[in-house]
């Protein structure tokens, strides 16, 4: 009887013993936990984005008041409207330097054709020379053209008359794209932002290898970092 106490004694210290001895997984777990966000706290770095006062605000906001739509009637209207309500200064001259280019063209042409064709008109009734009511620069170019043949002449009305009808489309094309162009501005405006919280910057650094056994020095190769935040 007095071994039978004995033994279960023995069991249930040995027990206690066993259970005392084992770990405490979840204090042991937060532990390295802890130990490892101290330590990524120390070398790392912080991926957070700037905080925005008063002296780091955006660079833009959206405007939902503004009207793509508004911003592609006005240019359809008047050239160059549309950029000024979007507040693009700057694309005034582009506007205008394009379509008074193509109708400067135009004109320059339209004038050519209006003589060829007088002239042509002039050699093919076999008139000696041209009326009293034609402009002098016909009656220059009909001087000019005194050992020029028909087929010439002509070919000049029809290479005139086709850079005209080239310029007529072109200038209806880049009507359309500054149109289009405005409308594209106009939606930027309204919907999207450009901030701080994006921006890439490109610079350049140096990359060192290996240092091998054969050489005493180590081999440096020029790169470009791209450091992109979002």
């Amino acid at each position: 009887m007095n071994r039978l106490i004995i033994i279960i004694i023995g069991l249930i210290l040995f027990s206690a013993t066993a259970y005392a001895q084992k770990p405490d997984t979840v204090r042991l777990r937060d532990e390295i936990e802890r130990r490892q966000r101290v330590r990524d706290s120390v070398a790392g770095k912080r991926v957070i984005t700037d905080v925005i006062t008063k002296k780091n605000k955006k660079l833009y906001r959206p405007d939902s008041t503004h009207s793509p739509s508004l911003a592609f009637k006005r240019s359809a209207f008047v050239p160059g409207w549309g950029q000024l309500y979007n507040r693009k200064w700057w694309k005034l001259p582009l506007v205008y330097g394009g379509l008074g280019g193509l109708a400067g063209i135009y004109i320059w042409n339209r004038g050519n054709y209006k003589d060829f064709l007088r002239v042509y008109q002039l050699k093919r009734a076999g008139a000696n020379q041209p009326d009293e009511s034609d402009p002098q620069s016909v009656k220059d170019l009909f001087a000019r053209a005194a050992g020029i043949s028909q087929t010439t002449i002509e070919n000049n009305v029809n290479y005139h008359e086709r850079n005209m009808q080239l310029c007529i489309l072109g200038f209806v094309g880049f009507w359309g794209i500054q149109m289009i162009d405005a409308y594209i501005d106009a939606k930027f405006i309204h919907s999207y932002t450009m901030d701080r919280d994006l921006s890439f910057k490109i610079t350049p650094g140096i990359e060192t290898g290996p240092l091998y056994a054969s050489g005493n020095l180590p081999s440096i190769t020029p790169v470009l970092k791209l450091s992109l935040t979002f």
